[in-house]
C-alpha cells in the first residue's frame, strides 16, 4: 500500500495533468482542437481559421522558412520580408567589401532597382499539413528492425509526398512526430529569388555581440529586410531581371501601440530541434562530455579567427559570418550545461523515469509492451559513449574544421571522371567547369593563414583527446614524423597541396590529372578520416537503434500513462505556434528583470573602445533630440521586450503577434537563465527575447530615411 501511495504522489508531482499554456510548440493544424480555448482566454481575438487555413488566406501564408534555418514574415502586399539581422547576416556579408562594408555601415535600398540579388537564399511557404499517420503505421510492425522500420517509413513517405505534389510546382516531405509514433505531410511552395532590401549597421543589428548574446536585458536591433520575387505569372523562378515582387497572399499589419505586461503574445515559426523527452542518461552525457567537448573545440576555433580578424578589416569581413555561426552555439552549450546542472534536470528526468517504470510494472500488458523502453535508452547512451568523443571531434574539428579538407573533397568526382573507363572528356570538362565556377565564392571568404593555423590546432586536439583505436593511422604517423608538431605538418600541407590557394587550383585545372588529386597530402589526410568511418558505423548504428526504439516506446508509454495530458511533439523544423504573455521574471534571489528595454539603455552601454558596444553617431543624435517620430514612448523608445513563449533555434526571425494577429516584434533569442530549455522547459525562467516592432520602424524611418519601405507597410497605431 505504501508503494502504491508513493507511485501516485510521484505521478501527481512529476506529470501535471495539463501542459501549461505557455509551454509547447504546437502544430497549427490542431490549434482549434487542442489550444484555442486557452488562447482565447489569454487574449487571442482571431479564429483558428484565421491562423491556419488551407482554403482561405491566413496567418500561415505570411510565415516563411527563410534561407536554411530561420523564420521570416511577409509584411507588405509586395513580398517584403522581415527577419533577424543574424539570419540575413550571411547575405549581408556576401555583398560587403572594404569599399561597400554593409556589415559596418548598413544597407538600404531606396527603390526596388537597388535591391540586391542573393544566390541560394530560398523563401519557403507552407501550403498545407496533413495527418498521414493512418497511411504509415499499418505498414509497420514490431518484427521489423529499426533500420527496416526507418526504410519503410522513408519509402511510404516518398510515395505519399510524390502523390501530393504531382502536377504542381510544390515540394514537400513526411516527418515523424513523437519519435515516429505519428506522421504528417508538409507541402511547400519555394521561391528562389530573394533580394536584400535593408539592414542596419552591425552596431545596431548585433549590438552587444557575443557579450550580450543569450542575455537579458538586451538592446539589439536584430532585424533585416528582404523581398521575394516571382516570375511575371506569380510562379517561383530563378533570378531574372524580368521577375516581379511577390503578390502576397497574406501579410502582417504592424502595431506601434506598444506592449504591456501580461499582453497576449503568439509566435509562429519554424523551430529547429528540441529534446524534451531526452532521458536522464542523455542529459548526463550532454553535461559531462558532449557539451564541454564542443565548447573546447569551438573556443580554439574562435580564438584563431579573432586573432586575424582584429588585425585586418578585410579578414573581419571575410570571416564575420563564419565566426558568428560558431560563436552562437559555443555560448549556447556553455549556458545549457550550466543550467542543466543548476536546475537538476537529470534528477527530474530520473523521477519521471521511476514513475514510468512503476506504472509499467503494475500491469502485465503494459510490462509486455514497454518494459524494455528504459533499458534500451540506457544501453543506447552507454554504447554511444564509447565513440562519442571521436564523433564530436570528427564533426567539429575535421568535417567542420579546416576548410581545405572540405574543399579537397569537391574534387573527388573529378578524380572519378579522370579515372573512368571508358574515359569521357566531356565528363571531365563538365566537372572542371563546375569547380571553376565555384572558386570565386570559395576564395572570396577564405584566408589561408587562418585555415593553416586551424588545421594544425584541430589535428593536435584530435590526436590528444580521441581514443587511439578510433583514430586513423595517419595521425600516429604525423605525430612521429613531425615529433608532435602538428602545426609543422599543417605548414607542409599548405606548401605542397594543390588546394591551398587559387593560383595552384587554377594551374592544376588547366591540365588535371587523377594522380595529382589522389597523391595530394590534403586528399590523403581527409581520405584517412573517411576510410575510418565504416569501422565506427556498426557501433553508431547499434547505439542509435537502441536509443531510437527506446525513445519511441517511452514516449508512447508516457502518452498512454497520462491520457488526460495534452502532449506536444519535439520541434523538427516544421511550422509551430507558441502562445504566452509579455512578462517579466526573477532570475535569482533579489534580482528582478523588467519586460522591456529602451534606447536609453543603449546609451548607457556605449563603449567606443569595444566594437560590441559602439553606438552610431546618428543614433545618438536622434536619441539626444528625442526624435522618435510616432514610435517613442514616454520620452524614450522601447528596443526589446520579453515573453514567456516557447521557442528554440529556427524561430529566429519569427513574428511575435498580439491578439489581433498584428506584428509587435521579432523573436531573436532566448535568455541565459533558461538555456536548458531545449531539454526541459522552465516556466518561471524561460523567456523569448524580441526586438520591438517600434524600434524596427524607427531605425527604418528615422535612422535610415527609408520612407519608401514605411509606405509599403500597414501600420496600426491604437490598441483595440
Amino acid at each position: 500500500m505504501k508503494k502504491l501511495l508513493t507511485f501516485f504522489v510521484i505521478l501527481i508531482v512529476g506529470l501535471s495533468p495539463k501542459a501549461k499554456a505557455d509551454e509547447g510548440m504546437w502544430l497549427p493544424l490542431f490549434i482549434e482542437r487542442l489550444n484555442y480555448v486557452d488562447m482565447e482566454k489569454m487574449g487571442l481575438h482571431l479564429t483558428a481559421e484565421e491562423i491556419y487555413s488551407i482554403n482561405h488566406s491566413s496567418l500561415k501564408d505570411a510565415i516563411i522558412i527563410f534561407g536554411g534555418g530561420c523564420t521570416g514574415e511577409i509584411v507588405s502586399p509586395e513580398g517584403l520580408i522581415f527577419t533577424n539581422h543574424h539570419c540575413g547576416y550571411g547575405a549581408i556579408q556576401s555583398h560587403s567589401t572594404i569599399e561597400h562594408d554593409y556589415l559596418t555601415d548598413g544597407f538600404w535600398a531606396m527603390s526596388k532597382k537597388e535591391e540586391l540579388r542573393n544566390d541560394r537564399l530560398p523563401a519557403k511557404f507552407l501550403v498545407r499539413i496533413e495527418d498521414v499517420t493512418s497511411k504509415v503505421l499499418p505498414e509497420l510492425n514490431d518484427k521489423m528492425t529499426e533500420e527496416e522500420r526507418a526504410n519503410k517509413i522513408k519509402e511510404i513517405g516518398k510515395k505519399i509526398t510524390d502523390e501530393a505534389i504531382a502536377g504542381t510546382k510544390y515540394d514537400g516531405y513526411v516527418r515523424g512526430f513523437f519519435a515516429s509514433n505519428e506522421f504528417y505531410l508538409f507541402v511547400y511552395e519555394t521561391f528562389l529569388d530573394v533580394r536584400l532590401v535593408g539592414a542596419p549597421p552591425s552596431s545596431i543589428g548585433k549590438f552587444g555581440a557575443d557579450t550580450d548574446n543569450w542575455m537579458w536585458p538586451r538592446h539589439t536591433g536584430d532585424f533585416s529586410i528582404f523581398r521575394v520575387y516571382t516570375a511575371p505569372d506569380g510562379s517561383p523562378a530563378e533570378y531574372s531581371e524580368n521577375n516581379v515582387p511577390l503578390k502576397s497572399k497574406y501579410f502582417l499589419p504592424i502595431s506601434i501601440a506598444g506592449v504591456e505586461k501580461d499582453d497576449f503574445a503568439m509566435v509562429m515559426g519554424y523551430p529547429g530541434s528540441t529534446q524534451r523527452y531526452l532521458s536522464s542518461w542523455g542529459v548526463d552525457l550532454a553535461v559531462n562530455e558532449s557539451n564541454p567537448t564542443v565548447v573546447s573545440i569551438r573556443d580554439v576555433k574562435l580564438k584563431i579567427m579573432r586573432e586575424y580578424m582584429d588585425n585586418d578589416a578585410a579578414v573581419r569581413i571575410q570571416y564575420s559570418s563564419k565566426y558568428a555561426r560558431i560563436s552562437n552555439y559555443w555560448k549556447y552549450f556553455i549556458g545549457q550545461t550550466r543550467m542543466l546542472k543548476r536546475l537538476n534536470v537529470a534528477d527530474k528526468k530520473r523521477e519521471q523515469e521511476l514513475t514510468f517504470k512503476t506504472w509499467v510494472e503494475a500491469n502485465a500488458a503494459r510490462s509486455s509492451k514497454y518494459s524494455e523502453a528504459l533499458s534500451l535508452l540506457e544501453n543506447g547512451v552507454k554504447e554511444k559513449q564509447t565513440y562519442n568523443l571521436s564523433e564530436i571531434y570528427y564533426n567539429e574539428a575535421i568535417a567542420r574544421g579546416p576548410e581545405i579538407l572540405g574543399f579537397a573533397r569537391r574534387f573527388s568526382q573529378l578524380q572519378k571522371s579522370l579515372e573512368a573507363k571508358p574515359f569521357k572528356q566531356e565528363d571531365v570538362d563538365a566537372e572542371v567547369a563546375k569547380i571553376k565556377k565555384s572558386l570565386p565564392d570559395y576564395f572570396k571568404d577564405y584566408y589561408e593563414p587562418i585555415d593553416k593555423k586551424m588545421l594544425g590546432a584541430m589535428l593536435e586536439m584530435y590526436f590528444k583527446n580521441v581514443a587511439k583505436d578510433q583514430q586513423p593511422e595517419i595521425m600516429d604517423e604525423i605525430n612521429k614524423k613531425f615529433k608532435g608538431n602538428f602545426q609543422a605538418y599543417a605548414d607542409m600541407i599548405f606548401e605542397k597541396s594543390i588546394f591551398a590557394c587559387p593560383v595552384k587550383v587554377n594551374t592544376f585545372l588547366e591540365k588535371p590529372k587523377a594522380k595529382s588529386i589522389k597523391e595530394d597530402p590534403t586528399t590523403k589526410l581527409i581520405q584517412a578520416f573517411l576510410d575510418l568511418r565504416p569501422a565506427l558505423e556498426p557501433k553508431q548504428k547499434s547505439a542509435s537503434e537502441k536509443a531510437g526504439k527506446g525513445e519511441r516506446l517511452y514516449i508512447a508509454g508516457l502518452r498512454e500513462m497520462s491520457p488526460e495530458k495534452t502532449f506536444y511533439p519535439d520541434a523538427n523544423s516544421t511550422m509551430r505556434v507558441s502562445y504566452g504573455q509579455v512578462l517579466d521574471y526573477y532570475p535569482e534571489d533579489a534580482v528582478h528583470y523588467d519586460f522591456t528595454t529602451h534606447l536609453s539603455g543603449v546609451m548607457q552601454k556605449e563603449d567606443p573602445a569595444n566594437y560590441e558596444f559602439v553606438v552610431p553617431d546618428k543614433l545618438k543624435e536622434l536619441y539626444n533630440q528625442k526624435d522618435f517620430g510616432p514610435y517613442g514612448e514616454n520620452g524614450d523608445i522601447v528596443t526589446c521586450f520579453i515573453t514567456n513563449n516557447d521557442i528554440t533555434g529556427g524561430n529566429s526571425g519569427s513574428p511575435v503577434l498580439n491578439g489581433n494577429g498584428e506584428l509587435i516584434g521579432l523573436a531573436f533569442d532566448g535568455n541565459w537563465e533558461a538555456m536548458s530549455g531545449d531539454i526541459a522547459f522552465e516556466p518561471d525562467l524561460q523567456r523569448t527575447i524580441c526586438v520591438d516592432a517600434r524600434y524596427v520602424l524607427f531605425i527604418i524611418d528615422k535612422y535610415a530615411g527609408a520612407t519608401n519601405l514605411i509606405k509599403e507597410l500597414t501600420i496600426v497605431k491604437d490598441r483595440h
